[in-house]
């Protein structure tokens, strides 16, 4: 790298008018010169299939990429509770300021205050947006949009669409992205996985991807890529991310020059079903909207096993309702993580493992009646009595910590431009706007912001102020990348050895889960990087991928990606033993309070830490962005 200093190109101003102030100051391109660019966009979730509708409405002609055979499959389906936004529907004393403060304070003060009060100025647009798309949010009799409460937040800001808002919010702009399609504006391409990106004199311009149906590498130029490929959770194995999901796009473009920022910063989610044997390969999530009107107890006393219908009251405890009375159950997702390992560590969990907690709805139930539960969550109801094969109307859902999303990512400016030019990165394969801990029903309004409100202006004042000449596919630049692509895939099938890559895949998940898991120490990160080490060299050693690269291979293809895993889970830990301090998710047990929260250290760790690739078995080195808060004061984050 010959970066000097890293430039967040946040404007200068009044924090209200920054955003405004941009998009006045940008420049612009004419409706006819947008036809003479190509725009390759990378991923076909909320992200890229709302950038992929709204560049193409421009009149930029856009190669749109989705690994799945539909971007109906996108894991952005998986997002139950729902969107906030700052609509005050409610009239109970929301505003886009608040929601803008609860954003800082939820990430515990490590975002920018920039990009985080853009957010939540964008969110009262989207839900307008999705409306117009026909976007079936939940009403309340009258027929008004409906709201709800989530985790961090004191006030009713979240929309939904019962228990499935991803993917209806999905579907909205699937059909918009869809009809430019028939528009013959966006050309899609299923069933490919990007495996690198091309850079040339500096800037990115194309990708190698592989259809994962032949086999066969293809090359793809354009003017600008935008990255919209998700987080990085599956590292852990055990995550609530689709399988498909993965960090092979944004690790190829971090070893290709972009930095990566906060990658240690990863998400537990409270609420999913438990572990419940090995022969798992993922976990379930189960929304935290049900927090709203299920109870979090367990025992009072160590060992107890009796059934929960004969535990009676006064020997329950509801420990989020007596430590953070002022949330109660809608604590923050790391800090009610955080409490129940904290009394399953101490005997009190429930369940064969003892590593769960009761989500417990008999009171309001009883309250106001079985149907209001069906009719707010009834197909939440069914998934759990599916999976598990327990009645949660008759008994408590039992539910642990799972890894869920990475507020870690690609580093971007306020332009959502990586420290590669032309190469920009979207939603949750960006760092930019949750900090060290996202607050609930905020990833979908990041991945829709990003892709329908800030990148359609943005990208055009990168091609305004940019000198682009044609690129094409039978550059020498993309021979080069393609060659490295096809000897990498070589290697990979010419190991022969006699650990399957599940195998690997679940050691590194088993390392990353006990060492830079819900709580870290320094001891423990060392351990984890020097396992790590040892996994990737008896990885390249070692490994067995049957078949061939010319066919479906799913084997091929998860071998790429947990190559990359295990790369990326070094960094993860590396980051996590540098910053001596614990904020938002990362907690390290060396910095806490007496009372065993969060303690921050904003003198030496107020800043965001990117990373930049300096060779395959070379440590990477650090790069610093400091955050400033012009408008925020950081405090101590107490939900109590």
């Amino acid at each position: 790298m010959t970066l000097s200093k890293l430039d967040a190109k946040a404007p200068s101003g009044p924090l209200e008018s920054k955003w405004t102030q941009h998009k006045n100051q940008i420049k612009l391109v004419s409706p006819a010169n947008k036809r003479k660019y190509t725009i390759l966009v990378v991923g076909t979730g909320l992200a890229g299939a709302s950038a992929a509708a709204s560049l193409a409405e421009l009149g930029y002609h856009v190669k749109a990429f989705c690994i799945q055979d539909s971007p109906r499959r996108a894991h952005s389906i998986a997002a139950q509770g729902g969107i906030n936004a700052a609509k005050n529907y409610k009239n109970d004393g929301d505003s886009v300021w608040r929601l803008f403060y609860d954003t800082i304070k939820g990430g515990d003060y490590r975002a920018r205050e920039a990009n985080v009060y853009r957010l939540a100025e964008l969110s009262v647009n989207i839900i307008d947006q999705c409306v117009a798309q026909g976007v079936p949010f939940a009403r309340e009799y009258g027929g008004l949009l409906d709201t709800r409460s989530f985790g961090g937040a004191q006030v009713e800001r979240t929309f939904y669409a019962r228990g499935q808002t991803g993917q209806q919010l999905l579907l909205g702009a699937y059909s918009a992205m869809m009809r430019q399609v028939d528009e013959k504006r966006v050309t899609l391409y299923p069933r490919r996985e990007m495996l690198d990106l091309v850079v040339i004199n500096g800037q990115a311009r194309g990708i190698v991807c592989r259809n994962l149906i032949t086999g066969e590498l293809e090359s793809y130029a354009g003017d600008a890529v935008v990255l919209c490929t998700g987080g990085y959770g599956n590292a852990y194995f055990l995550a609530t991310y689709a399988k498909n999901s993965n960090a092979t796009a944004i690790w190829r473009c971090y070893k290709r020059g972009a930095l990566f920022a906060n990658p240690c910063f990863t998400q537990i989610h409270p609420t999913c079903i438990p572990v419940t044997g090995d022969y798992q390969s993922k976990l379930t999530l189960m929304s935290e909207s049900l927090r709203n009107d299920g109870r979090v107890w367990v025992p009072k006393k160590k060992g107890d096993t009796r059934p929960p219908h004969e535990i009676p009251e006064d020997e329950r405890d509801y420990y989020l309702e007596r430590k953070y009375p002022s949330y109660g159950n809608l604590a923050p997702r790391d800090i009610a993580s955080r409490a129940a390992k904290a009394v399953c560590d101490e005997g009190r969990g429930v369940g064969a493992s003892g590593k769960a907690v009761y989500l417990d709805f008999s009171d309001t139930i009883r309250e106001r009646g079985i149907e209001y539960i069906k009719e707010r969550y009834g197909n939440l109801f069914e998934m759990y009595q599916h999976i598990t094969g327990e009645n949660p109307y008759k008994m408590p859902m039992r539910i642990y910590p799972a890894i869920h999303y990475t507020m870690g990512g690609l580093w971007v400016d306020y332009n959502l431009m990586s420290t590669i030019p032309g190469l920009f990165v979207l939603g949750e394969a960006n760092f930019s706007d949750h900090g060290a801990n996202r607050l609930g029903a905020s990833a979908l309004m990041q991945g829709l912001a990003d892709g329908y409100f800030i990148i359609p202006y943005t990208i055009g004042d990168y091609f305004a102020n940019t000198n682009l000449p044609k690129a094409a596919p039978s550059q020498s630049e993309f021979r080069d990348v393609r060659n490295e692509v096809t000897a990498k895939l070589r290697k990979l099938l010419s190991i022969k050895g006699e650990k399957t890559v599940l195998e690997f895949h679940r050691e590194l998940g088993s390392l990353l889960w006990d060492y830079v898991g819900m709580a870290r120490n320094a001891p423990g990160l060392q351990t984890a990087i020097d396992k790590i080490r040892k996994l990737r060299e008896e990885f390249w050693n070692n490994l067995k991928v049957p078949g061939s690269n010319d066919m479906l291979n799913k084997s091929l293809e998860m071998a790429g990606r947990v190559a990359d895993f295990i790369e990326l889970g070094e960094l993860i830990a590396r980051d996590a033993l540098h910053r001596e301090e614990s904020c938002g998710a990362h907690f390290r047990e060396e910095y806490q309070t007496p009372d065993g929260e969060a303690l921050r250290n904003d003198e030496r760790f107020c800043y965001v830490a990117a990373w930049a690739y300096t060779g395959d078995h070379s440590q990477p080195e650090l790069y610093k962005e400091p955050l400033e808060f012009e408008f925020v004061q950081p405090s101590i984050r107490s939900y109590k």
